[in-house]
């Protein structure tokens, strides 16, 4: 049956009006609210022009309610999918210039977009296949000047610490894992009750590395920030200086001194030369300093220090006053620590204790500047509606680490016992020394370089109800650093046309001309492009009077060219190497031989992103309700393999004493597919001097491995890769613990993780391909690494002139490993508590297999023995602030200030909170308790 479009739909939507209409008490008209301008690719445009495939935040309401210390915190509050990518990293521009997120602060930004779509990125080139963040920093407004001061200051809270065994705890438990493993006992009963006792803690040390002696609960962060901008009809201006300062969990030494600072200046102008022609000019510098200790990493060696090994630093008042040999070393040594002399074995001869004191001081540094400049001008005497605009940015960093090291010499106690009192009686030789020779030593020394322009003519035009739009532009960037021969580049030309009627119907296309030296000079160039059409059915007659405020449809096609999956600029060419092996050319000569490493392919082209999208934007009853839902399908092809295993016999790899040979080349085979959709539902309300904003935002996503090449090496079906999973979780499928030697002797072959000696206790695989031996053609799908449901919220309650925000963020599906050393102990490995829970023949019902004294790699495999499901959720920050307004009404001086208190990462629910809110080997998390001030002048 044939209808019409426009009316079939708009009796839809008056029906389901009529629905809500009945199912509800009338709603207060709520103003709606501003609409501010959106930043797409090269140009601004009106909140109801924006289609399918972007997303934006205004930084500046978000700061007032929410401060914070990186612009990517809380973001899953406001945005759907928060800063993600498609299957990799985003493109970001500060500016129009890709810079690192890091070297801007958000109290600098004015307001950022997100734009996912294909159609949306597509005149960016070759690097926006993943998506484009566009972050725009404040501007100056025409005016008196305005200076904005903040303060912070807050306390980075301990959320959890890492639980170890002490030693008598851990010298039971060892002497449990050899006897595991059929050997005698390393630690007698006297010596575990003599280290359980703690009468002498110098002389049977437990160290822990995570007591108040060493560490604190928390640290402060203080920053302080002054805002200036202002300015006439022909020069506006904005600045904004901050110096912030944090330490550390170090309470001794100079690692006590530790610290982290950051000085920024930013200056951003804005000059009408004339009429027609205008400039700007930006300016930013960042110095960085991370100034600590010149020793060991505290954070690795707690998770690696057996706390029996040594007490780290002795007390002189041990050492026997009439044993000569002591007495006459420590007189040799001026790294006395408090009364206290360094300890050391030859296995230890140092420590990371007395690294916190006497190695010297460390301090890594790195210094950013940026530029930009920027013209544009207004070319209407040519024809109306056309422009000119151009901007280049040059930004140039380097860090560079300072040290004076220190050497220091340890000594090794023998002790005695005399009339029940122990003595040291003689130091055994560390072959250590004492060396300052106040030489100033630099490393790590790189530098990064980035310049980036693009120019642009543009047209803008209104005939009646009809606007046409163009942009013609080219643009470019390239990045260098240390350790990398060839620039980083992409270059582009690009075309954009648009149309709309009367802000009802929009046609936008956009199409690049794509570079890229990664490849063969005939395959450098592509062409990609997409095209979005969008309807604001709000501006139909048909729904006046309807429920819908606002209500847009819209829908993209696009195909991205994309380099950023080419591993560097010879990929394409053949790779050969000199062997070190000699051959003879008739008889009289020697000539050296050469080993094919890599063929050649001058056909290996770009990857291509093709996509398809839909969107809806709505709002409901006076602003009551409003929602964005995107709906996407994206295939990637052309994905870059080298596989033997598709190419005839003759071009694999042969060995040869000199490494193997291999004439396969790499290629343009594998396909990815991604499909999602992403929503933000938000709900306002006013109820006299009450007024509440919920905006919920929720990322549901899938995979697949179209095609895999890689298949071809696959016998049985459960391991082709194809149809599975672009990113999913291998490993073995566990059958718990063996039960008994007959059981390991019965059982599949699992030799080939290289633990001898498996017994029960030790964990047990499927053989899924029944060959009698577990291997990786053993492994099965476990799951997948990154997340199906993604969700976040934010919440924004007012009244008078207290204003709570409330945000979380929660994920669901995705399967980790628990796989660090605080579940994977054997050897000589350091015991977490989890050590208690390990496999006996008194506890067979055991969480972790048995403890050993081999390499353990048996139990170390991946498999769903330690695999779990991420659910958690997590209230990432509360703030309350105060708007003291009223109390300086009439002040010439202050015009307006405001108090705030903020929590962050406050509170995770999730089975596994334990071990996710651990950190083992690096500094641990931390939660911020903040108070801040704001002042207007």
């Amino acid at each position: 049956m044939k209808y019409n479009k426009p009316k079939y739909l708009a009796a839809a939507l008056v029906a389901a009006n009529a629905v809500v209409a009945m199912a509800q008490e009338p709603v207060v008209a709520d103003t709606l609210p501003e609409q501010k301008p959106v930043q797409l690719a090269f140009r601004t445009v009106g909140a109801d022009e924006v289609l399918v495939g972007v997303s934006s935040v205004d930084f500046r309401e978000a700061v007032d309610k929410n401060y914070t210390t990186y612009i990517f915190n809380d973001l899953q509050a406001y945005v759907a999918g928060g800063q993600n990518g498609w299957g990799g990293s985003a493109l970001i521009l500060v500016d129009g210039v890709p810079r690192p997120v890091e070297d801007i602060k958000p109290d600098e930004i004015d307001n950022v977009s997100f734009l996912r779509g294909g159609a949306a990125v597509a005149l960016y080139g070759s690097h926006a296949a993943k998506g484009v963040i566009l972050i725009q920093t404040k501007r100056g407004v025409e005016g008196d000047i305005r200076i904005k001061g903040r303060v912070n200051t807050g306390w980075n809270l301990v959320r959890a610490l890492p639980e170890y065994l002490g030693s008598a705890e851990y010298m039971t438990l060892y002497n449990q894992a050899r006897a595991n493993d059929g050997q005698e006992a390393a630690f007698s009963e006297i010596e575990i009750y003599n280290y359980a006792m703690q009468e002498n803690p110098y002389r049977y040390p437990s160290v822990d590395f995570f007591s108040d002696e060493w560490i604190k609960k928390g640290y402060n962060r203080t920053e302080a920030v002054a805002e200036i901008d202002g300015g006439n009809d022909r020069a506006r201006y904005y600045a904004n200086i901050g110096y912030m300062r944090s330490g550390t969990l170090f309470k001794e030494g100079l690692a006590a001194e530790s610290y982290n600072d950051k000085l920024n200046v930013r200056g951003n102008v804005d000059i009408d030369i004339t009429d027609y022609i205008k400039a700007t000019v930006d300016a930013n510098i960042t110095f960085r300093n991370t100034g600590g200790y010149s020793g060991a990493d505290y954070w690795e060696a707690s998770a690696t220090w057996r706390p029996h090994r040594i007490a780290p630093l002795i007390p002189i008042e041990y050492v026997d006053p009439l044993a000569a040999d002591p007495n006459t070393k420590l007189e040799s040594t001026f790294n006395i620590v408090d009364g206290k002399f360094i300890a050391g074995t030859q296995l230890d001869p140092s420590n990371v204790f007395a690294d916190m004191y006497v190695s010297g001081k460390s301090r890594y540094s790195q210094r950013n500047m940026q530029y930009s400049i920027g013209l544009d001008i207004d070319l209407g005497m040519v024809t109306e509606g056309l422009g000119f605009h151009a901007k280049y940015g040059m930004d140039f960093q380097n860090a560079y680490n300072q040290a004076y090291s220190q050497t220091y010499r340890s000594f090794q106690p023998v002790w005695s016992n005399y009339n029940g009192k122990d003595l040291i009686t003689e130091f055994g030789d560390t072959n250590t020394k004492d060396e300052r020779d106040g030489t100033q030593r630099l490393s790590g020394t790189s530098v990064r370089q980035t310049y980036a322009f693009d120019a642009s003519f543009t047209y803008d035009r209104s005939f009646g109800d009809h606007t046409l739009g163009a942009i013609f532009l080219g643009r470019a960037f390239q990045y260098r650093q240390t350790g990398e021969y060839h620039f980083e580049s992409d270059a582009s030309m690009g075309l954009n046309l648009r149309y709309d009627l009367a802000k009802k119907y929009f046609v936008d296309f956009s199409g690049s001309l794509v570079h890229t030296a990664k490849l063969h000079e005939d395959m450098r160039n592509t062409f990609a492009g997409g095209v979005t059409v969008g309807w604001n059915l709000d501006r139909e007659g048909f729904l006046d009077g309807s429920i819908f405020d606002r209500l847009q449809i819209s829908a993209s096609a696009s195909n991205l060219a994309d380099d950023t999956g080419i591993d560097g600029y010879t990929s394409w060419v053949g790779s050969y190497a000199e062997t070190g092996g000699w051959y003879n050319w008739n008889g009289n000569q020697s000539i050296q031989s050469t080993r094919v490493d890599r063929g050649g392919n001058s056909s290996l082209d770009f990857l291509r992103l093709k996509e398809v999208a839909v969107g809806l934007k709505a709002s409901l009853l006076k602003n009551l309700i409003t929602l964005d839902v995107q709906a996407y399908t994206n295939k990637t092809t052309g994905i870059i393999i080298s596989s033997a295993n598709m190419m005839p016999v003759y071009m694999q790899g042969n060995p040869g004493w000199q490494g193997e040979t291999s004439f396969v080349a790499n290629i343009n085979n594998d396909e990815d597919l991604r499909k999602g959709i992403q929503f933000e539902l938000g709900v306002n309300k006013t109820f006299g001097d009450f007024s509440l904003g919920v905006k919920f935002n929720g990322d549901v996503n899938t995979n697949e491995a179209l095609v895999r090449g890689e298949d071809s090496q696959y016998v049985d079906d459960y391991q082709k890769r194809t149809g599975r999973f672009l990113n999913g979780a291998w490993g073995y499928e566990c059958e718990g613990f063996f039960t008994s030697d007959d059981d390991v002797a019965s059982h599949a072959s699992q030799v080939s993780f290289g633990q001898a000696g498996l017994r029960a206790g030790d964990l047990k695989y499927k053989d899924q391909n029944g060959d009698g031996e577990i291997n990786a053609q053993d492994q099965v799908e476990l799951g997948r690494w990154d997340s199906p449901f993604n969700y976040g919220f934010g919440i924004t309650a007012k009244y008078k002139a207290f204003t709570l925000f409330v945000a979380g963020y929660g994920e669901a599906g995705r399967t980790a490993i628990k796989n660090n050393s605080y579940y994977w102990m054997s050897g000589e490995d350091k015991y977490s508590v989890m050590a208690r829970e390990a496999w006996t023949e008194q506890n067979k019902d055991a969480q972790l297999p048995r403890l050993t004294t081999t390499n353990g790699n048996n139990n170390r495999q991946t498999s769903d023995f330690w695999a779990y499901k991420v659910n958690q959720f997590n209230l990432s920050k509360v703030q309350l602030t105060y708007d003291m307004q009223s109390l300086f009404e009439g002040n010439k001086v202050i015009k307006g200030a405001t108090v705030y208190v903020s929590g962050t990462d406050l509170l995770r629910l999730s089975p596994e909170k334990d071990y996710e809110t651990i950190n083992v080997g690096s500094a641990p998390q931390t939660r911020l308790v903040n108070l801040g001030l704001t002042m207007t002048f």
